[in-house]
């Protein structure tokens, strides 16, 4: 397998075809470009989604168990449900300090507490085989009422695309947050790039936009960055989508990192952004709503008829592969981690 999340044809030749049991509770179910799964319980509906806990210690040990946590969440506040539960499994290296564990699990508790959520269930242990930075996964739970879930699945002609915080967040501020001291650039664009890294949550983004609605579709922009959200979540609502590459939002220190390493910022991980469609009535509040709580967006282009995405009026072609992780090995190579 290739490094990464598989791509369509891999999830569609090995994993839609064995999906266990047909239940009827099963209100959406795994499809590529999904975040989230959905089932019905009693009058509500339960959102659950699964992610590696990913602990990047060259980040700071603290700073990278918020980045963690958050990961963790992001993909089921896709739904428009506010996070309600979260089940973690800990595989940690036989070699991990008590005190590693307790700064981790301390950021991920402050967290939760902070958004409402419970430590429902999960499992800590250490094993052979293990090794930092993924050590290990979570679920988390959105309970709420079926008339709030937004399903990736929705996005229908003539809905406005709106685009939080544009490309290569992530990718910048990590870049700029582990190897800044040692970049040949300008102290205020580092500076600025570091900024990015407070960015890398969808969650408020996500939560934001579904409370102010009417929207009918959300992805974030993780592997593969914005251009590949983009087919991602085109394709599992089987529409098109006609953007404007300069209507989309550009953090400060964003262009300026990713051409120092060499990064396309539009195919570059960037974890905090989201896609979000608007029925039409709905933009202008959404945007405001954004705004208003101090996260930069923008209408980038529509919703069509057919499939597939057009930028500038060109086709565009999913990604094959991200920089980012390449571009952080060759800074980690040559400039270590202080």
């Amino acid at each position: 397998m290739d490094p990464g999340k598989v791509d369509r044809a891999f999830f569609e030749q090995y994993i839609s075809p064995r999906l266990g049991a047909d239940r009827a509770d099963v209100r959406l179910g795994p499809a590529h470009g999904a975040d989230f799964g959905v089932i019905d319980v009693g009058e509500q509906v339960v959102a659950l989604a699964t992610d590696p806990v990913f602990v990047l210690r060259d980040l700071g040990l603290e700073r990278a168990a918020w980045f963690a946590f958050h990961i963790v969440l992001s993909d089921v506040a896709l739904s428009g449900l506010a996070p309600t539960h979260l089940s973690v499994d800990f595989n940690l290296p036989p070699e991990t300090p008590d005190a590693t564990f307790e700064t981790i699990w301390t950021v991920f508790d402050r967290e939760a507490r902070d958004l409402g959520v419970s430590v429902v269930t999960g499992h800590t242990g250490a094993y052979a085989g293990t090794a930092f930075p993924t050590i290990g996964g979570a679920t988390g739970i959105a309970v709420g009422d079926p008339a709030d879930l937004v399903v990736p699945t929705g996005a229908t002609p003539g809905d406005r695309v709106v685009v939080t915080k544009g490309p290569a967040v992530e990718t910048t501020g990590v870049l700029a947050t582990v190897f800044g001291d040692h970049l040949d650039l300008p102290a205020e664009t580092v500076s600025a790039a570091r900024d990015r890294f407070e960015e890398t949550t969808p969650v408020y983004d996500a939560l934001t936009a579904a409370a102010a609605g009417p929207v009918t579709a959300m992805h974030d922009a993780t592997e593969g960055g914005i251009d590949n959200a983009l087919v991602e979540l085109a394709g599992a609502s089987g529409v098109g989508m006609a953007v404007e590459r300069d209507r989309f939002p550009v953090g400060a220190g964003v262009l300026d990192l990713c051409a120092y390493f060499d990064v396309d910022p539009w195919v570059a991980s960037s974890e905090g952004t989201v896609i979000v469609t608007v029925a039409p009535e709905g933009t202008d509040a959404v945007l405001a709503a954004l705004e208003s709580e101090g996260i930069r967006a923008a209408a980038v282009g529509e919703v069509t008829e057919g499939q597939g995405v057009q930028v500038d009026g060109q086709v565009l072609e999913a990604p094959e592969r991200d920089p980012f992780w390449p571009a952080y090995e060759r800074a980690r190579e040559e400039f270590g981690v202080d």
